[in-house]
């Protein structure tokens, strides 16, 4: 039995009668001594024995074969667990034990088949309403799938220089460099001599490995100590911060006996040695298990987990801080229902920031223990909200004992199927990694009014906090240039780090404000798409969508088919899409008419445009110069027929007047027309513009 299940000491047990007594109370024994490995051969055998004739016999039988169930699941062989919990259900073993159904329900998930899960569940539920671990699995049931589609972006690798057949598990830095890792094993090497009947396995020692300059373990060595690793199970390790302190679990096997795990202190007594460890005092007798320690920063305060009296259910998480004057520690308090669950709550750990890792199966998961992390209050020794940190951290086995070394990696305690030896659940020594966020960026450039218009050969310049970070290029025929990767592999564009885009070109206005893009704060990929305008030295007017007035009147024509207001909100938009511009907006009129009264008329239906752009709509109306053109710049139009450009003269349009009067009336309208024309790039607003502009 591995070091986590140590602490799931389970008893069941019925009157026997003297049916096959002999063997019966073997295996009884065997099973009440936790000899879970050893004893289950003699279960086995004691149920091959006994008869099952009559109601009583099936029901010795069922009692057999669910203690033969329960010791493949306390030493986690769970395909085994499962066939016996079966063969439980074929006796109608659940009818007197309802648990088995709970307990198949747990080894058919962690086997990744969700829907019997499911059902077992279910059928837990019907007969036991208020146990909310039936809860717990038909919900983890149902998110199970979609907790696997939405994995995260972690790098998980087994870390093949610490593990060897058998137990690697619960890993702890050892010191400030995080140079040195302490964890537990019943590899080949460890101290006892003998196998732990309840696991089949060595007993379990505390070992450490060093990085070395290359930063890869090294082979792991025991840990020097006296009378630290024992013949009995030690593991589960934590440190004060400045590595004076070392807490650990022993978990003491004697034969005969229900001993609980213990917690011990040893004191540093230099390089890689450590003085006679001390028994701390938290219950009241023996029998009760602690274990599991993690200690606060000054080693005054200490989490630990437990099966005291007064919990939740299975274990609980439970704290005590220690009293200088007595030189003791208080009587444990209850972490609460913030943490706690009628399942069990182990391996806590802390982060950088004082949050708590834990593994539970008592909250919905993806199977067996998951990994949370719940938030510390400020100020105070107590957390809540425990977050799942989800696939692939979590898998349908169990994971636990989770250390960080940053925000974005670390190690943890797995049992998810190996190519190490072992068993296929042997817990391992995994680590995670969240590699660095990709950010990638493409910069479009096109005329200032013009988008469709596109630019290339535009030197695009890109420039962080130093030249490392800094970089240029020209854009392509369409206008683009795109940066991901540097030829040796390298990301362009650095995490945490903000970034200036300044464009030129030859025969355009200068661009003096450019853009900024930062990924400060980004937790996840990003494609910055950034698109930029240059505005020709040469300034082509910019022809805008047709604005209707009352026939011979300033006025905006408005009704049920024409809204010419719809038609300036382009350059509403424009304005907006610029804050730099400074726009004339011209209108012009058709050679019907007086040069004098076109004038007048183009000049006020130029002002009236203005005048909507500033008062509804809050253009500044310095942005925005009203100008009227009369008749005096005939539009060029383009003949569909011979593609020849054309200047709109009042002599040529008349050609048209008896012989294509649609023609006429068509040329006439592409004279009457508003147009914009930049005249400046460097507007900067002030206090003092007024907010509107005088008809």
């Amino acid at each position: 039995m591995y070091y986590k299940t140590l602490l799931f000491i389970t008893f069941v047990s019925i009157s026997l009668s003297s049916i096959s007594q002999k063997y019966i109370q073997k295996a009884e024994t065997a099973y009440k001594s936790q000899n879970y490995a050893t004893g289950v051969d003699v279960l086995k055998l004691s149920y091959e024995k006994v008869s099952r004739k009559s109601t009583k016999a099936k029901i010795y039988k069922g009692d057999l074969a669910f203690k033969i169930a329960e010791s493949y699941r306390l030493t986690e062989k769970f395909k085994d667990a499962n066939e016996w919990y079966e063969r439980c259900i074929l006796l109608d073993y659940q009818v007197t034990q309802p648990l088995v159904l709970l307990y198949n329900g747990e080894m058919l998930r962690m086997m990744g088949e969700l829907e019997k899960a499911n059902k077992n569940y279910t059928l837990y539920k019907a007969i036991n309403p208020a146990d909310t671990r039936a809860d717990i699995g038909i919900s983890s049931c149902k998110i199970a799938n979609e907790m696997k589609y939405e994995a995260g972006l972690y790098v998980i690798e087994n870390q093949i220089p610490l593990n060897k057949t058998g137990a690697d598990m619960s890993p702890m830095y050892g010191d400030n460099k995080t140079t040195k890792l302490y964890f537990s094993s019943s590899r080949t090497g460890v101290t006892g001599s003998e196998i732990d009947p309840r696991s089949g396995e060595n007993y379990m020692d505390i070992w450490v490995s060093e990085m070395d300059k290359k930063d890869h373990w090294g082979e792991p060595k025991l840990l020097l100590g006296k009378d630290i690793n024992t013949e009995n199970n030690e593991g589960s390790i934590c440190f004060d911060s400045r590595f004076k302190m070392m807490f650990f679990t022993r978990c003491p096997n004697e034969k005969k006996k229900n001993l609980g795990c213990e917690i011990w202190v040893s004191e540093s007594k230099g390089k890689d040695e450590w003085g006679d460890p001390k028994k701390i005092l938290l219950t009241p007798n023996d029998s009760i298990t602690v274990g599991h320690p993690c200690a606060s920063e000054d080693g005054k305060f200490l989490i630990f987990v437990s099966d005291l009296p007064g919990g939740y259910g299975g274990r609980d998480l439970w704290y005590s801080t220690y009293e200088r004057k007595t030189d003791s520690w208080t009587i444990p308090i209850n972490l609460g229902p913030e943490i706690n669950t009628a399942g069990n709550e182990m391996f806590p750990t802390f982060n950088k920031n004082g949050d708590l890792y834990f593994a539970s199966d008592g909250i919905i998961g993806l199977g067996g223990l998951d990994i949370f992390k719940a938030k510390k209050n400020k100020g105070e020794y107590k957390w809540e909200n425990p977050k799942n940190m989800g696939a692939p951290i979590n898998s349908e086995n169990n994971d636990y004992s989770l250390i960080e070394y940053s925000d974005k990696k670390g190690y943890f305690t797995s049992e998810r199927k190996n190519n190490n030896g072992g068993n296929d659940f042997d817990p391992d020594i995994y680590s995670y990694n969240l590699p660095p966020n990709t950010f990638d960026l493409k910069v479009i450039i096109s005329e200032v009014g013009n988008k469709q218009n596109k630019i290339q050969d535009v030197k695009v310049s890109v420039k962080g906090i130093d030249e490392a970070n800094s970089w240029e290029g020209y854009t392509n025929k369409d206008g683009v240039i795109f940066w991901d990767k540097k030829p040796n592999g390298d990301r362009f564009i650095s995490e945490n780090m903000s970034y200036h885009i300044s464009i030129q070109k030859e025969s355009f206005q200068e661009d003096k404000k450019g853009a900024q893009f930062t990924t400060l704060g980004l937790k996840s990929n990003q494609s910055f798409v950034i698109e930029l305008a240059l505005l020709p030295i040469v300034i082509k007017p910019i022809r805008l969508p047709e604005v209707n007035y009352l026939l011979g009147q300033p006025t905006l024509l408005i009704n049920d088919s024409i809204n010419s207001k719809d038609s300036l909100n382009f350059v509403y938009n424009l304005l907006n899409e610029y804050p730099g511009m400074i726009l004339e907006l011209s209108c012009h009129s058709d050679s019907r008419g007086s040069d004098k009264a076109n004038q007048l008329l183009s000049e006020a239906r130029a002002k009236e445009c203005v005048n909507y752009l500033v008062v509804e709509k809050g253009i500044d109306p310095k942005r925005i110069i009203a100008v009227g053109k009369g008749e005096t710049e005939p539009a060029i139009w383009t003949n569909p027929a011979t593609s020849e450009k054309i200047t709109l003269t009042e002599n040529y349009i008349n050609q048209f007047k008896t012989s294509d009067k649609i023609k006429f009336e068509k040329l006439h309208q592409l004279n009457r027309r508003a147009e914009g024309k930049v005249i400046s790039m460097d507007f900067v607003p002030d206090s003092t513009s007024p907010s509107t502009l005088e008809k």
